[in-house]
């Protein structure tokens, strides 16, 4: 018996309530289960630890008597010692069957191989342009549909499948591991409840063929990198007529040239001449749709300053507020002179004050008082 508090193994508090409990249980289970961790071998005895946890937490007088005394309450004949550890008259299987439903055969039943379609994954790139304005478009989807050869019952036609002689058509199997009765998939029919003697020679006995279909789509203005198209039953079909799975379509919004994204509100980095940054103007901006805007550069203007174009972002989703465009500007130093702009530059130098470079003055002024308060704390150092 490991020495971990029932408490610990569900990780859940003292005063966790039963809904918490089964929640956690469920959770754990499933992490543990030996049919989901094959390769483990301390898997079954994490599972039956977890089963023992939640049978105790579960009944109200065993986990008074577990609160107040420990596992010692349950040792040599203690409440509940040598009991199943889902109490008198309950059948483990119901519990498992409820708790490994997907395990077995789905959302789409047990028996008979009905199981829900499986859900299909489809990334997409689409340019920022796209993600602004929205776009119908035509994916090329690989997936499965139904083998018309056998109509999708895996046997070649004029033969049936038969029903699973191991399962007797359950599609599952009960197996004895310790003091614990589990349920898991047929071995023989892989959970299908039959198996088949003569395969369809078209789908080799899966009752599918690989295809590749054409879905149009509609990706909606706003929608952002990382989100989420659902398109239900547009996934792989079921077995036996069960419902099929959803296909999901991943959205990536590259990178642009011009533009940065976030959230609702782009931002665009431009250059400014220096004559402009220093004297004022306009530049003219691209905005996403296609259009221009003059943004009105204020005299002196400095690096990193933005400038808000409010409701020339991103489109939202579901029709919300459009969000903002902001400018951020760069002062641009010009490069390649010839001699006669130098000779200006110098000019403009040699007449220019204080009051023309007020940050560098300023920062000049910071440095010649550090160097002279160090020059001062070593003269009177000596």
């Amino acid at each position: 018996m490991s020495d971990r508090s029932y408490y610990d193994i569900l990780g859940v508090s003292k005063d966790a309530d039963a809904a918490q409990l089964k929640s956690a249980y469920r959770k754990a289970a499933r992490q543990c289960h030996p049919d989901t961790n094959p390769d483990d071998p301390t898997a079954e005895a994490r599972f039956k630890e977890v089963g023992e946890a939640y049978s105790i937490l579960s009944d109200p007088e065993k986990r008074a008597a577990y609160d107040r005394y420990g596992k010692a309450a349950f040792e040599n004949g203690g409440a509940g010692a040598g009991r199943s550890p889902f109490g008198d008259g309950v059948d483990p299987a119901d519990i498992f069957g409820d708790i490994f439903s997907e395990f077995f055969g789905g959302r789409g039943g047990r028996g008979q191989g009905r199981s829900r379609g499986q859900d299909l994954r489809y990334d997409l790139d689409i340019t920022l342009e796209e993600a602004f304005a929205g776009k119908s478009m035509t994916i090329d989807v690989p997936g499965k549909e139904q083998c018309g050869h056998c109509e999708g019952k895996g046997a070649e036609p004029g033969t049936a499948p038969e029903t699973c002689n191991t399962c007797g058509g359950r599609g599952r199997v009960r197996v004895q591991q310790g003091f614990f009765t589990m349920e898991r998939g047929c071995p023989k029919c892989a959970g299908r409840g039959q198996v088949i003697k003569d395969p369809c020679r078209k789908c080799a006995g899966q009752g599918f063929v690989q295809v590749q279909r054409e879905l149009n789509i509609s990706i909606p203005p706003g929608i952002e990198s990382g989100q989420q198209i659902r398109l239900e039953g547009e996934g792989d079909p079921g077995r036996a007529g069960s419902i099929p799975g959803d296909l999901y379509i991943f959205i990536e919004v590259k990178e642009h040239d011009i533009f940065e994204r976030d959230g609702p509100n782009l931002y665009c980095r431009t250059p400014v001449p220096m004559v402009k940054a220093a004297m004022g103007g306009e530049v003219e901006i691209p905005t996403i749709e296609g259009g221009r805007s003059k943004v009105s550069i204020p005299e002196g203007a400095q690096t990193g300053r933005r400038m808000r174009m409010r409701g020339k972002g991103m489109t939202t989703l579901r029709g919300g507020p459009r969000g903002d465009l902001f400018v951020e500007l760069f002062v641009e130093t010009p490069q390649k002179l010839s001699a006669r702009q130098k000779e200006l530059l110098q000019e403009f130098c040699d007449c220019s004050g204080e009051e023309c470079n007020p940050d560098s003055n300023g920062f000049l002024g910071k440095v010649k008082k550090f160097w002279d308060d160090l020059t001062d704390a070593d003269e009177a150092a000596r």
